[in-house]
């Protein structure tokens, strides 16, 4: 198994484990960054944040910057395509309590390629190489890069970004196994992944439909990466990463999160989202990731789950939200398994 080789290193920041929670906008704010933490992952990485300040003034950049209880490393993912702006938003979030910098070279939605940041950047190795080169210099603790295999498929540059990478300092290097051009389309491919870890020295992370811990053992042992970045996979199932854990320790599968368990935690993090969004907000972000729970639930066909998500939707106050929690739970342990939930009726 992969646990024979020592665990990744980042800078001073041993990691406790091989598992990590990939940036995700949208998702992986503190509420969810410190359940995955709770339940496994070795390192957790911040949303997205642009690296032009006078941004940051915005509801929406204030919270995706906001580490506010979280316990180290704290890790900070900016994302632009100037490099002199990219070394001054690095030192200001190292000043603000940033403890590992992450620069975006991996997001391929069009509103970030479109401002020549993102995965557009591997289009141009040579502003590559002085972005990284710029925000390795600007700060004194360690800068991270996530990138993808290349822009497009006659275009698989990763093993040479990666060199140049290393080159300038940065201490790990997580990989998406897609081109941009493919976006989440596909399946990710883990040849180029085993190229870039055989072609440099720093830690490897692998990413990209890791989705089951036998699916995180596979891809270490074929890629000869340092550890697994689960993204998707986590969104609605964040028991994802004490089973992978598990799974690379001792070789076999820990068994599922009960009922119980699922209702507790499913149940704390609408809690903690209604707390950190206020509300109004905390109920309209709990609602996606309601129906991503249910769908990573494996036990209500397709009807089902648009009849829960409708009926959910369609509440408006925190209080709400969690009886529904309680009596879809409570149906689920009472009754057979296709009887389950008839009580929970859509609005």
């Amino acid at each position: 198994m992969s646990e024979s080789r020592p665990l990744p290193q980042i800078g001073r920041h041993r990691l406790p484990n091989r598992v990590i929670l990939a940036p995700m906008a949208g998702v992986t704010d503190r509420p969810f960054r410190q359940l995955c933490r709770r339940l496994g992952a070795g390192l957790v990485v911040g949303e997205m944040v642009t690296s032009d300040p006078a941004l940051w003034h915005t509801r929406k950049s204030r919270q995706r910057m906001d580490h506010r209880g979280e316990p180290g490393p704290r890790a900070v993912q900016i994302a632009g395509g100037d490099a002199a702006m990219l070394a001054e938003a690095a030192r200001l979030n190292a000043d603000q309590g940033a403890e590992i910098i992450d620069i975006n070279m991996g997001c391929p939605a069009k509103k970030v390629c479109n401002k020549a940041a993102g995965s557009a950047l591997l289009r141009d190795e040579t502003l590559v190489a002085e972005i990284l080169e710029a925000v390795v210099a600007a700060v004194d603790i360690p800068v991270t890069l996530k990138i993808r295999t290349g822009w497009c498929a006659e275009s698989n540059n990763g093993v040479r970004v990666a060199r140049l990478a290393e080159a300038a300092g940065i201490q790990a290097l997580a990989v998406h196994g897609r081109h941009r051009q493919q976006r989440y389309q596909g399946k990710a491919e883990y040849d180029t992944i085993a190229a870039i870890k055989q072609a440099v020295n720093i830690p490897i992370f692998a990413n990209g439909d890791i989705d089951s811990p036998r699916k995180a053992a596979q891809v270490l042992d074929y890629t000869g990466a340092d550890a697994v970045m689960v993204g998707r996979g986590a969104q609605g199932n964040p028991w994802i990463f004490r089973e992978i854990d598990h799974y690379l320790r001792h070789g076999y599968s820990c068994p599922p999160p009960a009922p119980g368990e699922r209702a507790s935690v499913l149940r704390g993090h609408l809690h903690a989202l209604h707390d950190f969004y206020g509300n109004y907000m905390g109920v309209r972000i709990a609602r996606k990731h309601l129906g991503w729970y249910l769908a990573a639930d494996g036990r209500f066909d397709a009807v089902r789950l648009r009849e829960l998500r409708a009926a959910f939707n369609a509440l408006e106050q925190p209080d709400e939200q969690y009886d529904f929690i309680d009596v879809l739970f409570r149906l689920e342990s009472e009754t057979p398994l296709g009887q389950a939930t008839n009580g929970i009726s859509a609005a």
